[in-house]
């Protein structure tokens, strides 16, 4: 078994819980901003202070206590992410007791299952429409004591009924946790069955987010630095963040609609940010179509593409970039790179991506640009990041080193196991999965990857996700997946081919990105239905499966393709809240499209794929 470990550069005390990391960040620099807030959508970045924060937590906390919350009670928070949200997992904590996040999205069910089985007393609504689908399943939680609503001044209202209470009664509170306490249970949204209840302790939140601001000064301790929170803070990434700008001396801002995300950046304007590979995608494919309006803007940004992947490829090298590909940057830099470093805000120097493999070209071209993304890896069970990329340690295609304090093996079978005090205390009221998850000091996260010889994280796959055809070759679909739906219409592809003679693909289309994609191949308007029947867009699909193929070995490549007339949602309930595919739920409701794709009449061949 292959291991390595990175020495802790922080060691977390018993007494340390996210409550002191808030009061050391007020200590050393309580006068100044901690979080700009807005009060409307289009409305200026007000600045809080750190001390000014701190002393509303305090106030909601007394709240909190005056409305009966106890030490270890649990209170769901569900919304999307603002910063009520921060201030009332601040409040919550300094209350000692245990916020459980519930996704916006989360339909009845869900919340009725995460409510009944954290035992949540007292859950936060952001509006009435979440109110209203909370209320929906009430008759089934007895625990549920009342649902406030933030849109309808919950907030002010626990301001106001904690005012009576004195000081003391939170800070005695607050000052109690320690660091083996539960900070949260955070339920995973699992591709198969009922979500797991993570328990994280402030001990995993403390000891990861303190070591990553020494460990990563250039985006959380450099003076100016500020990052714009948009994903769900229901979800670990967001969460991890959330408490780290605070550990760090950043600047935090909260973006609750992706909708607006392009203004908010440029208003805001971060100097990192945090997100998954969908989201880069998205920039890369948004920009590619925006110059697409002619014939010498297509190839403007094509030449532009190619040179930002090559000089972040010569940077690597020992030699660096030749002089033509210096000058050819920078006449690239004027024509393309800095439009598409103002739509981020202008100031954007990091990224952190995580949740799924961002893919190696995609990695050099943002690169290029002069946005460096530090690919990551991570889940629930880790409290997020437990390796990362640095700024000056960087191999583009990995998901860099140990962060401080972890130790990483790869197991007989491939397995990454994972050791470190970030890890996980147990499944909630799961104690035989708990067991089977942690063995012998170690969490089996059940992805494959390998280390290389400086310590760098390869993810190749996912262990329950590896296809073995009729043939006996096993395939791990992760590789063609990720470059398939890099091409700019495709939305999600899940490969297929388990005891099949060959690989197969369900493909959606991207209804955002179609249109400007067929305006500038000269197609009308088409509906994705229309689209996924059309010869110029199969063509284009078969060119991008061919490009996939190139990362493969002919066994292994996609033959053909099955593109469907509508794409997967959470709505629909093919996608998890954090955009992963419900891999066996896609695989069972289609499966006659699946048996469709090795029926005889059509023949394959491994370099130009077909559709079924």
């Amino acid at each position: 078994m292959t291991v390595v470990s990175t020495p802790a550069l922080v060691n977390v005390p018993e007494g340390t819980s996210i409550n002191t990391i808030l009061r050391d960040r007020v200590t050393r620099s309580g006068g100044e901003t901690l979080i700009e807030r807005r009060d409307t959508p289009d409305g200026p970045w007000i600045p809080v202070t750190a001390a000014a924060f701190e002393e509303e937590v305090l106030a909601v906390a007394r709240g909190l206590i005056a409305y009966g919350v106890g030490p270890g009670d649990r209170v769901g928070i569900m919304s999307r992410t603002r910063y009520e949200w921060t201030l009332l997992d601040f409040a919550v904590w300094a209350a000692g007791a245990v916020p459980v996040p519930v996704y916006e999205t989360s339909s009845a069910e869900q919340v009725q299952w995460i409510c009944s089985d954290a035992g949540v007393r007292l859950i936060f609504a952001e509006s009435a429409a979440h109110a209203e689908t909370i209320g929906r399943t009430r008759h089934s939680l007895p625990a549920l004591e009342d649902v406030l609503v933030i849109d309808d001044g919950a907030v002010a209202g626990l301001r106001a009924s904690g005012a009576h209470l004195p000081l003391l009664a939170v800070t005695e509170r607050r000052d109690a946790v320690r660091r083996d306490d539960v900070a949260t249970i955070i339920y995973t949204s699992g591709s198969t069955g009922r979500p797991k209840g993570v328990e994280l302790t402030h001990g995993n939140f403390a000891h990861l987010t303190t070591n990553a601001a020494v460990a990563i000064p250039e985006m959380l301790d450099t003076p100016g630095s500020r990052t714009l929170l948009f994903l769900p803070l229901a979800h670990v990434f967001a969460r991890f963040v959330e408490v780290a700008v605070f550990a760090g001396n950043s600047v935090l801002g909260h973006a609750p609609d992706v909708k607006n995300l392009v203004p908010d950046l440029g208003t805001f304007a971060p100097t990192y940010l945090l997100a998954v590979p969908r989201v880069f995608e998205k920039v890369f494919n948004s920009a590619e179509a925006k110059a697409s309006g002619s014939a010498v803007k297509r190839r403007i940004f094509a030449w532009a593409a190619d040179v930002a992947i090559r000089y972040s490829r010569a940077a690597d090298t020992a030699s660096g970039p030749g002089t033509g590909l210096r000058l050819a940057h920078r006449v690239a830099d004027r024509l393309v790179y800095g439009s598409l470093r103002a739509a981020m805000g202008g100031h954007l120097e990091w990224a952190v991506s995580g949740g799924a493999p961002l893919g190696e070209r995609l990695g050099h071209f943002f690169r290029g640009v002069g946005v460096t993304i530090l690919e990551g890896y991570g889940l629930t069970e880790t409290t997020a990041p437990t390796s990362v990329n640095r700024p000056a340690h960087t191999k583009i295609g990995t998901v860099g080193t140990a962060l401080p304090g972890t130790s990483i093996a790869i197991a007989d079978d491939g397995e990454v196991l994972l050791r470190g005090p970030h890890i996980f205390r147990g499944y909630h009221n799961q104690p035989q999965l708990t067991a089977e998850a942690l063995t012998g000091g170690w969490f089996r996260t059940g992805d494959l990857g390998t280390v290389d010889e400086d310590g760098f994280l390869r993810i190749t796959g996912r262990k329950k996700e590896i296809i073995v055809t009729a043939g006996g070759k096993n395939v791990a679909p992760a590789v063609l997946e990720d470059r398939l739906r890099a091409h700019p219409i495709v939305s999600q592809v899940v490969v297929v081919g388990d005891q099949r003679p060959f690989i197969g693909a369900l493909v959606t289309l991207d209804a955002e990105m179609l249109p400007g994609w067929c305006a500038n191949h000269g197609l009308p308007n088409l509906s994705v239905t229309e689209a996924r029947v059309h010869p110029t867009v199969l063509e284009a699909l078969d060119a991008a499966v061919r490009h996939a193929n190139e990362a493969v070995s002919k066994a292994e490549s996609i033959r053909k393709v099955s593109v469907l007339d509508f794409d997967f949602t959470e709505q629909n309930g093919y996608l998890t809240p954090s955009t992963k595919v419900k891999r066996a739920r896609v695989i069972a409701d289609f499966a006659h499209l699946i048996d469709d794709l090795y029926a005889p009449s059509t023949p394959t061949t491994p370099s130009t794929p077909t559709r079924a």
